[in-house]
């Protein structure tokens, strides 16, 4: 049984060895792309660059790149700023539903123990009793009109 244990837990422990070095090697290929990739971006920038300048003048091609890149990246820090509203209210609703369902699995599992105690009905029934007071006494109770403005006259 011993044997067993350790062929599969140095089979398991190889796999693991080798899933590590493709993630490396992996890795760092994409990082050697990426930059690759930036000096390309970079050297397109430039010739874009020479072709405006020859085209409207160095300064007006200076002052339209540099403003075109600032509306850029004004464009994607807006849209993440949306995004991540967006994302933090739908992670807020998921979390609340999955806080409601819960607490009422809980509920339910604990209402059969509680029935079959002799003060499991009293638990029950009184907390309904007083969510069901309140609910009619908010919606008997009238508001008060608002005082107006001291200041102003009527």
């Amino acid at each position: 049984m011993g044997t067993l244990i350790s062929l599969i837990s140095a089979i398991a422990s190889g796999e693991a060895t080798a899933a590590l070095q493709r993630a490396r090697v992996a890795a760092i290929l994409y990082g050697i792309a990426a930059i690759l990739a930036l000096c390309g971006i970079g050297f397109l920038v430039g010739a874009a660059y020479i072709w405006l300048a020859a085209r409207y003048g160095p300064l007006a091609t200076s002052l339209g790149l540099g403003i075109g890149f600032l509306v850029i990246a004004g464009l994607i820090l807006v849209i993440h700023k949306v995004t991540t509203g967006m994302r933090a209210r739908r992670r807020a609703r998921r979390r609340k539903a999955d806080m409601t369902a819960v607490g009422l699995t809980a509920a339910l599992a604990l209402l059969p123990a509680l029935a079959k105690s002799k003060s499991g009905l009293s638990t029950i029934v009184a907390p309904a009793i007083a969510l069901v007071a309140y609910a009619v006494y908010r919606e008997n109770v009238k508001s008060k009109p608002q005082d107006p403005d001291p200041g102003e006259a009527p």
